[in-house]
């Protein structure tokens, strides 16, 4: 049977452009299935602890997830993971088109699509030129639900090998609170005293939550 909804969805799309759309009926016409996808959008329960709205929940979800939460069959779950990693690309390749970085601001909106829907804490260093240009980024570790283990020595060889003049760190909280814990004020202060001592200053850490964050340099934790 014809679902006209999404017939009509597509027809407006066609004539007009994918913007004036709602949600619902973008992903009624990437499934075929306007059902499947008001199940995904509407989740009571979810495997997500913390995410309310049916969008964080799909951002951040895998196959088994997508499978589970909205009863997809496994090409409609890569249909929508595909969807969602062209999304990130494109958007990591307009924040990366900015390269220059002039606040923690900037800084933190250029690793806000990287960071915020991971389930596990990354680290990322960022190096950049003495015009404040990004030059490289790097993955540093990869942990758990609610700790990476970063030793300063793998930031400063990797700034060392880029000719940095200066760097920043970032990781993500998957409990979507960005504020910094003890380890994460212990570990700014060592990579801030060992990049004086080498010359090559740490700017900022920030802290990325869900759609929130944290700038050690905005709250005078770094000089």
């Amino acid at each position: 049977m014809k679902d006209y909804r999404i017939a009509e969805s597509m027809e407006y799309m066609q004539n007009n452009g994918p913007s004036g759309i709602t949600t619902f009926e973008l992903l009624s016409i990437i499934l075929g299935n306007s059902n499947k996808a008001s199940k995904l959008l509407h989740q009571e329960e979810t495997l997500f602890t913390g995410q309310k709205d049916g969008l964080s929940i799909i951002a951040a979800a895998d196959f088994d997830a997508l499978k589970y939460l909205g009863g997809l069959s496994q090409t409609e779950a890569a249909r929508i993971l595909a969807s969602i990693e062209l999304g990130r690309r494109i958007t990591n390749k307009s924040t990366a088109d900015m390269e220059h970085i002039t606040s923690p601001s900037d800084f933190a909106q250029y690793m806000m699509s990287r960071l915020r829907y991971e389930k596990n804490e990354k680290f990322y260093a960022v190096f950049l030129n003495t015009k404040n240009r990004i030059i490289r980024v790097k993955q540093i570790s990869v942990g758990s639900l609610t700790a990476s283990v970063v030793h300063p020595r793998s930031v400063f060889n990797a700034a060392i090998v880029s000719n940095s003049a200066s760097f920043l760190v970032a990781h993500n909280h998957p409990s979507g609170d960005p504020y910094p814990s003890t380890e994460d004020r212990n570990l700014t202060r060592a990579l801030e005293e060992g990049g004086n001592i080498l010359g090559i200053p740490l700017l900022d850490h920030v802290v990325i939550g869900d759609g929130v964050w944290y700038s050690f340099k905005e709250h005078g934790d770094i000089n």
